[in-house]
C-alpha cells in the first residue's frame, strides 16, 4: 500500500525479510493447506510487494473457468470459490490481520487494492517468469515499485 517499504531489505541482491516479509512468507506457504488445489511454484517478498507463481489444478466442484462476477445485495463483487481471486484475497488478507495485530494497527491496508495476473502458458513461459521472480532482488535499485 502506498509502495511503503515493510516488508524486506534488499542488500546487495539479497532479500532480507522483516518480521511482516516473514508473516506473508508464512501466509504464502500456508495456501496449500487452505486450497488444496494450489501448488506453489517461484516466490518473492520484495520491500513493498511480492512476485509469485500460483498453479491451479483440478478445481472445486462449482467452480467456473471465467465465471463472470456478480455483485451481491450489498453491492459487493462475488469471487468463486478456488479462483486466483478467492486465494489472492485470502492470502492478502491473512497476511494484512497478522501483520496489523504486530503492529496494533488494526483496519491500516497493507496491500494495494488488486493485483496483477498473467496465464502461463507453457513451461518457457513458467521458466522465464522464475527467471524474472529470482532476478527481482537484483533489479531493486531500478524496479519501478522502488520509492527512492
Amino acid at each position: 500500500h502506498r509502495r511503503e517499504c515493510i516488508l524486506s531489505a534488499v542488500v546487495e541482491g539479497e532479500v532480507r525479510l522483516s518480521v511482516a516479509g516473514e508473516i506473508v512468507d508464512g501466509c504464502w506457504h500456508a495456501i496449500p493447506s487452505h486450497f488444496p488445489h494450489v501448488v506453489l511454484d517461484a516466490f518473492v517478498v520484495m520491500p513493498n510487494h511480492v512476485h509469485g507463481i500460483i498453479i491451479i489444478s483440478d478445481l472445486p466442484v462449482g467452480a467456473q473457468h471465467a465465471a463472470p462476477l456478480q455483485q451481491d445485495s450489498g453491492g459487493h463483487m462475488n469471487i468463486g470459490a478456488g479462483s486466483l481471486g478467492a486465494i489472492v484475497r485470502s492470502f492478502k488478507s491473512a497476511a494484512t490481520k497478522a501483520i496489523n495485530e504486530l503492529r496494533t494497527m488494526p483496519g491500516v491496508s497493507v496491500w494495494q487494492r488488486g493485483y496483477y495476473e498473467r496465464i502461463i502458458r507453457n513451461d518457457v513461459e513458467r521458466a522465464a517468469i522464475r527467471d524474472y521472480i529470482a532476478a527481482n532482488p537484483f533489479c531493486w535499485a531500478d524496479d519501478p515499485e522502488n520509492p527512492a
